[in-house]
């Protein structure tokens, strides 16, 4: 009977279970295994003790069981336990495994009865044990005792339910003859997550504890309450054979008695017993195993598959080797600067440094280039693995050229009451006491003067804000050097140390243009309407399209029928009697903006034109996660329907400021409203026409050699910072990262590895031999092999689910509880061999 890869395959299992373990991966084959389920007291630690033929559990009142203990039997010709905490030391004295058990319980429970989901796993080889492996889980309780929390029971329940939920785990539900088996809280576990029984196995136990002329023969004949798999009884040692330190041989002599010598259970003495429910579990592993074979083999495949290149590489890895530590520097920093690391190298030679490291550091330099490339690649953009989720550094760096720098730009420039009152006190500041008959160009020079130095601040937001980003790059390049965490801190240091450089020379080169467009006010640029042309443009019409203009910066406007964009967003300030926030599908066009019901643009909610329209902030709700900005009419007019202003809403920052981007081409501008201490907040009433001519002539002249130079530091800031920072950078990971770690004179500890690296290679190593292992007894299975087929359904709807939120599954047997067939039969000598 059985089949020897077959049985070669559970302690192989074991030994996979072990390995995948170690890196917290245990649970993600779904091992096959057998777990112990049943009350308090209800016999579960003596089952498990009489297949080892010791006492090694921890016994006493209340739950004693406080961890699940992962126990795997191996026959083997000698006798001897081991944990996998203690690896490498066996205990040949079960009573040392019995308190070892118990203080590492107490590591993690305390000693007042706390329980905890973290298993135990023991290795018990023998030659009285078949191959099996059970979980020994906490017996269910009903009241908390000592420091137990009042949710005891459930947590016990939840515990055990992660180990029986999954389809590879059987279930031995163990219950006591004395007690009423329809409410067995083992069998009402196991129908909740095993409605059709395939995986439950029954228990009776204590059978020798019933009362006088009582007897569980029905019920183990699977004719009164049956289960599909059928039930197994067993007769444990009393509590006065354990105190007596009775042995466990003996025992089983005594039950194999017990059953021979009973009226009721003579007949079937050679399928009841502990050695039989040994041989039973066995079998059915070993068959559960093969059932489960195909899905089993793929997902070891698909672990193996994904375990290999990382393993091939670790299987020639040596941590003291020279070449090594150089070839994975050099693939781990950058491009090779081939000439500069050739003299530096032979440099090195001349030194006395070994003539085996330079060999290794040539024959590596086709690799020097991951970090290099890496970065390049977030900044340039690269057409492989194309992240679809975030935006890269390099189109983040492009936002803020194209759009959150203009629109800070704008921000500074619009304000349109305090540059008139400005140009009049200048005005009248330089004619004095006298009036002027012309009008002055100083106060022009001045003007224009201070809206340059205004830039000032927009500018250096705008450096930051890239330095920011290529910060955020470099770490996402280097986290793939956390392998080597000396190499990872160095690197880091270096790069942000440049990076911080190459910002403060772009600072100095920035604040220089803005000097050099301070020196010298170029009144004859051909873009410059000059002072004739501007007296022009005094009536109304002519004004409003050169301040259109202007506010483009020398950019056209949009023709009026490009859709500027389209996208959703939330009006958010409706008021809930009216509807509430809703979302809507918005189109911007360069004269109008637009909603529709959805996106599909076919019921038009509402056309709101452009005209007098300004942009402004609105500070982010407590209690809301989307980013708001507000339109509103210049003329205090209602923008819709009785609304002063509209508030829309989108869900990222990123959106928000694309928004304002896009309003900005529009011509709808961000609102700036300053007040001064005096309450000069408009402009004073004027009522001298030539003043106010003078005054219309230097805003027209302002606009206009503005525009000339917001036009200018969009097109060269996005160049300089280009050239300084970001190009600079690059350049100096390509080429001058490397000779700088070299000249740390600390080549070998920056290869050092991390603790974790060396844990991960070794249990990347351990696992993908076990996974090849596993794989290679498999591929030696004969489906062939005869198995016993598992029993037909039968009607369990007597089990009442311990849960009453769980649906109720329907009865595959009909309606009346019928005959079940028992459970498979083996010779009586083959379970219990003459002594």
């Amino acid at each position: 009977m059985g089949n020897c890869g077959m049985e070669d395959l559970i302690p192989l299992v074991n030994r996979l279970q072990d390995a995948l373990s170690t890196v917290g991966q245990s649970c993600s084959l779904h091992l096959p295994q057998i777990a112990v389920v049943g009350g308090q007291s209800a016999g579960k630690s003596s089952v498990l003790e009489s297949f080892v033929g010791r006492d090694f559990l921890p016994r006493g009142s209340g739950i004693v069981t406080r961890r699940p203990l992962i126990l795997q039997l191996l026959s083997a010709n000698t006798e001897y336990g081991e944990f996998f905490h203690c690896k490498g030391k066996k205990f040949t004295d079960f009573d040392e495994i019995c308190k070892e058990i118990e203080a590492e319980t107490c590591r993690l429970t305390g000693s007042n009865k706390g329980i905890s989901p973290v298993p135990i796993n023991l290795r018990i080889y023998s030659p009285n044990v078949l191959n099996l492996t059970l979980v020994d889980l906490p017996g269910i309780t009903k009241v908390p005792v000592g420091d137990q929390p009042a949710d005891i029971e459930y947590q016990i329940r939840d515990m055990i339910m992660q180990f029986i939920c999954k389809e590879n785990c059987l279930i031995l539900a163990v219950t006591p003859a004395n007690t009423d088996l329809a409410n067995s809280d083992a069998l009402k576990l196991a129908k909740d997550v095993d409605p059709q029984g395939q995986r439950t196995i029954g228990v009776i136990t204590k059978l020798d504890l019933m009362d006088e002329g009582t007897d569980a023969r029905n019920i183990l004949e699977n004719r009164l309450l049956p289960l599909r798999r059928g039930y197994i009884g067993v007769v444990n040692r009393s509590q006065k054979d354990i105190a007596g330190k009775k042995d466990i041989e003996a025992a089983l002599l005594a039950e194999k008695k017990f059953f021979l010598s009973h009226p009721a259970y003579k007949h079937m003495a050679e399928s009841m017993g502990t050695p039989y429910l040994q041989s039973i579990l066995n079998q059915q592993l070993t068959n559960h195993i093969r059932e489960t074979l195909p899905a089993f083999r793929s997902h070891l495949q698909s672990q193996l598959l994904g375990l290999s290149k990382e393993a091939e590489e670790y299987k020639q890895y040596s941590c003291d080797d020279p070449a090594r530590r150089t070839k994975t520097l050099l693939q781990s920093v950058s491009q090779s600067f081939w000439k500069c690391m050739c003299t530096h190298l032979f440099n090195l030679y001349k030194t006395y440094i070994s003539v085996f490291l330079l060999v290794c550091v040539f024959l590596s330099s086709r690799s020097v280039q991951r970090l290099a490339v890496d970065f390049e690649k977030l900044i340039e953009g690269s057409g492989d693995k194309v992240d679809t989720v975030n935006l890269s550094a390099g189109a983040k760096i492009n936002r803020i050229f194209h759009e959150r720098f203009p629109y800070e730009l704008v921000k500074i420039e619009l304000d349109e009451k305090k540059l008139r009152r400005e140009i009049n006190y200048a005005i009248r500041n330089i004619h004095g006491i006298r009036t002027g008959l012309f009008t002055p160009d100083k106060a022009f020079e001045a003007i224009v003067k201070k809206q340059i130095s205004s830039l000032e601040g927009p500018c250096i937001q705008f450096v930051d804000m890239v330095s920011q980003e290529l910060i955020t790059t470099l770490y996402q390049c280097i986290n793939k050097l956390s392998s080597f965490p000396k190499l990872q801190d160095e690197t880091e240091r270096i790069v942000t140390t440049e990076i911080r450089e190459q910002e403060s020379k772009c600072r100095e080169q920035v604040l220089l243009l803005i000097d050099i467009q301070l020196a010298y006010i170029n009144t004859k640029h051909e873009d410059f309407i000059g002072f004739t042309n501007a007296q022009q443009t005094y009536n109304q019409s002519n004004k409003k399209t050169v301040a259109g203009m202007a506010g483009n910066h020398g950019v056209a406007a949009p023709s009026r029928l490009i859709v500027v964009r389209k996208g959703w967003l939330t009006i958010s300030n409706i008021g809930i009697m009216k509807g509430g926030a809703k979302e809507y599908w918005f189109i911007l066009s360069a004269e109008s903006l637009s909603w529709f019901k959805d996106d599909e643009e076919k019921e038009k909610k509402y056309m709101l034109p452009l005209d007098n329209l300004k942009l402004r902030d609105v500070e982010k709700s407590f209690m809301s996660s989307k980013f708001v900005f507000a339109i509103f009419n210049t003329e205090l007019r209602n923008v819709y329907k009785d609304y002063k202003c509209l508030e829309l809403a989108c869900y990222s920052q990123e959106e928000l400021d694309s928004w304002k981007a896009s309003l900005l081409q529009a011509g709808v501008y961000p609102e700036k409203v300053t007040v001064d201490g005096q309450g000069n907040g408009a402009l004073e009433n004027c009522t001298d026409p030539q003043l106010e001519r003078q005054v219309e002539t230097i805003r027209n002249l302002v606009d206009s050699y503005m525009s000339i130079i917001y036009k200018t530091v969009k097109d060269v800031m996005p160049k300089t910072i280009m050239h300084l920072m970001i190009n600079s950078v690059k350049e100096f990971i390509s080429s001058e990262l490397l000779a700088q770690l070299y000249a740390l004179g600390e080549c070998s500890a920056l290869m050092d590895e991390s603790t974790e690296q060396q844990q991960h290679r070794e249990e990347v190593l351990r696992k993908h031999a076990a996974l090849k292992e596993a794989l290679s007894v498999i591929g030696k299975f004969s489906t062939s092999t005869c198995t016993t087929p598992l029993p037909p359904p039968v009607d369990s709807s007597w089990i009442r689910p311990s849960s009453p939120t769980l649906p109720k599954k329907p009865v595959t047997g009909g309606g009346v509880r019928g005959h079940a067939p028992s459970v498979p039969r083996l010779p009586c000598s083959y379970y219990f061999p003459e002594h």
